[in-house]
């Protein structure tokens, strides 16, 4: 269980997280969705302990520290691999420092996306690189995986059939907090959604609730932003206005 109670982040006189709380037990696929500036990625870095906070974020009842922190990993479009190696010493560098890495899911990942082992990260386009970037997090062997934007440069049929392929090789104490604003896509690939605004959690559901309801991952979003269905309307009126 990843446990988060009462954190808040500040950057000066900025709140970039307020009181979040949150509950992730094991098993879950779970989107975490808002607005650029929301608060996801802060988020995501202080679960990893790369921001100072406050509050309380645990892992199995545990402070999260060097003993236990490779039980999460992280796929960042910052990116976090080693961009002069190649695969081959990638996959050696993980085999090394993670126990639980898997040899057998690098490899086949690495054949799905048909990257190559002996060119130097730095060499692939924006779309492998952060295609590699997916493979060494799913790889490490973590219980919590959590991604950030993976999908950046990727067309839409490699995210589609990477979402099958997630499914297929997760297992059932695998977590994912896959942060996108590819809401439609992976509205049938994840189980919860998580909304973040401003900095505070305005909505936590899980997917079946809202099919039992007849509302889309989409509507429930809109819903809760209390998004305006009239605001292009309106400004086109304003627009237009301004030309007379």
């Amino acid at each position: 269980m990843l446990e988060i109670k009462n954190l808040t982040k500040k950057y000066g006189s900025k709140i970039a997280l307020s009181n979040v709380a949150l509950s992730i037990p094991r098993g879950q696929i779970v989107g975490l969705f808002g607005e650029n500036g929301a608060g996801k990625t802060t988020l995501m870095k202080c679960i990893l302990g790369f921001l100072a906070h406050e509050g309380e974020i645990s892992l199995d009842g545990q402070p999260i520290t060097a003993k236990n922190i490779a039980k999460i990993s992280f796929a960042t479009c910052e990116h976090s691999f080693f961009p002069n190696l190649d695969a081959k010493a990638h996959m050696g560098f993980y085999r090394e420092h993670f126990p639980k890495f898997s040899e057998k899911r690098f490899r086949a990942l690495m054949s799905f996306f048909d990257l190559p082992f002996s060119k130097n990260i730095k060499s692939f386009s924006t779309g492998q690189k952060n295609q590699f970037e997916v493979i060494c997090a799913l790889s490490q062997g973590a219980d919590y995986i959590l991604m950030d934007e993976p999908f950046a440069g990727n067309d839409i049929f490699n995210r589609e059939d990477f979402y099958k392929v997630l499914l297929g090789i997760l297992e059932e104490h695998e977590t994912v907090i896959l942060s996108t604003h590819l809401i439609e896509e992976v509205s049938s690939f994840i189980g919860r959604a998580v909304l973040i605004r401003k900095g505070e959690i305005i909505g936590d559901v899980d997917t079946l609730e809202l099919e039992e309801q007849g509302l889309s991952l989409m509507d429930y979003i809109k819903n809760t932003y209390n998004y305006r269905a009239d605001r292009v309307s309106r400004a086109l009126d304003e627009l237009g206005g301004g030309e007379e």
